[in-house]
Formats: C-alpha cells, structure tokens, sequence
C-alpha cells in the first residue's frame, strides 16, 4: 500500500469522526444512537493508529532494505 493510499485512508477516517460527533447527544451520551457514534468515534481512532504503525513499519523496512 503506497503513502498516499494511507494518507487517503486517514483522512476518510477523520471524515467519519467527524460524521459521528454530530451524531452524538452530548446531554445523553449513552443513549442508543449516541453510543453507536461513540463506537464509530473509537473505530476510527482505532484504523487511524493502526495506519500510522503501518506507515511506520514501512519506513522502517526501506531504511533495513537500503542497507
């Protein structure tokens, strides 16, 4: 996967956390429909962390391939 597929990734991702804080109700946060955008929230958080590892893990690679 090249970087810019991951940056494009990223960004989806901040666009769904996005999409999800105005779903929750901040008065009631654990009622049904804000619990689910929480989960959304942490989802998203989630695949963005572990694109950033990954990218990571890919620099690493080409630094040891270069040698």
């Amino acid at each position: 996967m090249s970087k810019t597929l991951s940056i494009i990734f990223i960004v989806i991702a901040i666009a769904l956390i996005a999409y999800n804080v105005t779903l929750v109700n901040f008065a009631d946060p654990f009622e049904k429909n804000s619990t689910i955008a929480l989960i959304g929230i942490m989802a998203s958080l989630c695949a963005i962390v572990l694109l950033l590892v990954f990218v990571t893990s890919k620099k690493i690679q080409d630094k040891m391939n270069q040698d």
